[in-house]
């Protein structure tokens, strides 16, 4: 059982164009950190002695980075020049529950905001948690516990509904701040949201049989997938699926459902589509939050329709989704940091696969973290001795 977690990093002034090109080879393997099993009698503390551990070894890790962002860096650009260079943390790509575990807050709380998870289905966006509140907020935690008393800080520490990490790795990193450098990730807030959500109110919606042969007739287009069985007992539905699916739900679904509830899920598809786009201006910005307001008028359909169902098909009157309330972000981490399609995980996903599956597949399955690095190491020489 091969398991292991990647550290990878890349500069953010690379052409987004080629950065999110796998062949450029733009993601470098920075660290493998370790995933540890404690044996802690309490099950919870062993989660906040891993958030500790995570953060301790990102700050060793990324401490030249810091030193760099604090006081500049001489490096040579691509044709030899000297440059002085500062390295500013511009995006951490992950999923959502490590965003939580990045930005110090406990669970059922957005990383990005002060909303808690009774709040995740409001139609606005809360106030941002910056770096100085959760700063702010450690502080007064210490104040009254001994931070080296793990179990005691922790207790404290979620009164401010944080994980019980007293020193983020982003701590001494200047410029750094969770609200900013938490940036909207694709393939989980997006895609995955919308098969976990969207698609199974859908389904919900229209029925099981009905949506699976309307699916199943839909005329075949190369390059897409075609689901002759349907999309309601599909399993390890990958992104690609997930995109597929997107294509055609809406108009598949606009006669067999309320038609408040449609024009709820065609706004959302409407967001979708747009954050997605390479170049986004005031005007498309303007769109994005209005096909955001939209869903929100009219979401209450979904609800009242009994069509939002758990796994095991109970009725769920509530908005507690975490990635609906990081919606509400993408707007203003766009003006901060650019379009989200460029901060996408697609492809350190497959640097998953090359850096760390690929390379540990001929080894011996014994202490294989040195070997993947021995097999990058051979790889990375090979590729340069080609370029000379």
């Amino acid at each position: 059982d091969r398991v292991a977690h990647p550290l990878l990093v890349s500069l953010a002034n690379i052409r987004m164009s080629t950065r999110l090109k796998s062949s450029s080879n733009a993601f470098v393997l920075t660290a493998l950190l370790p995933i540890p099993k404690f044996i802690y009698k309490k099950k919870r503390m062993r989660g906040v002695l891993e958030d500790h551990l995570i953060h301790e070894c990102l700050d060793i890790v990324l401490r030249p980075l810091k030193v760099a962002a604090r006081e500049g860096v001489m490096l040579s650009d691509p044709v030899g020049h000297s440059r002085y260079c500062f390295t500013p943390l511009a995006s951490y790509i992950v999923d959502t529950p490590e965003a939580m575990m990045l930005a110090a807050v406990g669970g059922k709380t957005s990383p990005v905001t002060m909303a808690m998870y009774k709040q995740f289905g409001d139609y606005f966006r809360h106030e941002p948690r910056t770096r100085a509140t959760t700063l702010s907020q450690l502080a007064t935690a210490r104040s009254k516990v001994d931070p080296d008393d793990i179990e005691a800080f922790f207790r404290e520490a979620q009164k401010f509904r944080l994980n019980g990490v007293n020193t983020p790795f982003w701590l001494d990193w200047p410029l750094s701040d969770p609200s900013h450098f938490l940036t909207p990730e694709f393939l989980h807030l997006i895609h995955r949201e919308f098969y976990d959500h969207d698609a199974k109110w859908l389904i919900c919606a229209v029925g099981d049989t009905e949506i699976d042969f309307r699916f199943s007739v839909l005329q075949v287009i190369t390059g897409f997938r075609h689901f002759h069985g349907g999309i309601s007992k599909l399993k390890q539905v990958t992104g690609r699926a997930q995109r597929d699916i997107q294509r055609s739900i809406v108009a598949v679904s606009a006669d067999a459902v309320p038609s408040t509830m449609m024009t709820a899920a065609r706004a959302l598809m409407d967001f979708r589509y747009l954050v997605q786009s390479p170049v986004i201006n005031d005007i498309q910005l303007t769109r994005i939050s209005t096909a955001l307001e939209e869903f929100h008028a009219n979401k209450d359909a979904i609800i009242d329709g009994r069509f939002r169902r758990g796994q095991r098909g109970g009725v769920i009157e509530n908005w507690y989704i975490p990635k609906l309330e990081l919606m509400q972000s993408i707007v203003p981490s766009i003006r901060n940091t650019g379009v989200p399609l460029q901060w996408t995980a697609d492809t350190t996903e497959h640097a998953h696969i090359t850096e760390i599956k690929d390379p540990a597949r001929p080894t011996n399955n014994n202490n294989y973290d040195p070997q993947i690095c021995h097999h990058l190491d051979r790889t990375d020489k090979c590729r340069r001795f080609d370029l000379a």
